[in-house]
């Protein structure tokens, strides 16, 4: 128990930067997801082909070795092609990496709620007048965001778990500032207990959150 009282303000700490890094990389995951996902339903192949390579090449391949790839092998490429060093900042490599990781899942997400919109909505956006990118912006798109609100929580859920893969570059989130405990003191148990009940308490609250973001846009579709 006293190791516990004592970790804690370094556990908040490392869970402060795993929220920063989290939330950073989702908006910027949301960004890319929602162009890959549009770029995938294209019917034009320069733009879906790519989508489709960036989506599949991303889903099929674990973070971890992503975070590995990008944080030591590019650095490692460009010394064998120009000769010269350079190193990465890890809080850049961990926002970066988590971005694209995230987009890959995010355009799925995306993907599937505009698909989920019934047909016929495109079409009487047309029949008004609209162009197919109007009817996109201001007809689809509004709808299928309620939609996706659910997966959307999930995501931010798990990739706040996946960033203590990120310990491996040495990002001090919250898994590493634990470790850098542990590594002073061996008081192993507590310490990840601690961890532990963190990450808890940071996913109940977003899932918590999820769910009022669903009622109450549930609450605006009734009144509508």
């Amino acid at each position: 128990m006293e190791h516990l009282i004592k970790v804690m303000p370094q556990l908040l700490k490392g869970a402060v930067l795993t929220i920063k890094i989290t939330s950073l990389s989702v908006f910027f995951g949301m960004l890319i997801g929602l162009i890959m996902g549009l770029g995938k339903l294209s019917k034009r192949p320069y733009f879906k082909i790519p989508a489709m390579i960036y989506i599949d090449s991303i889903r099929g391949t674990p973070l971890f070795v992503q975070i590995l790839l990008f944080y030591y092998g590019i650095p490692n490429l460009y010394f064998q092609f120009s000769g010269k060093t350079f190193t990465i900042d890890p809080m850049m490599a961990a926002v970066v990496v988590c971005s694209i990781n995230s987009g890959a899942y995010v355009a799925e997400i995306f993907r599937a709620g505009i698909q989920s919109i019934e047909r016929g909505q495109m079409e009487a956006a047309r029949s008004l007048g609209m162009t197919h990118n109007q009817a996109m912006r201001y007809i689809i798109l509004p709808q299928a965001f309620k939609r996706i609100v659910p997966p959307l929580g999930n995501e931010f859920i798990v990739l706040l778990k996946d960033t203590s893969l990120l310990s491996v570059i040495g990002v001090v989130e919250l898994t590493q500032s634990g470790k850098l405990y542990v590594a002073a003191t061996y008081a192993a148990f507590p310490v990840y207990i601690g961890v532990a009940l963190v990450y808890l308490v940071m996913t109940l609250t977003i899932s918590r959150f999820v769910a009022w973001t669903e009622r109450r846009l549930g609450v605006s579709d009734r009144r509508e």
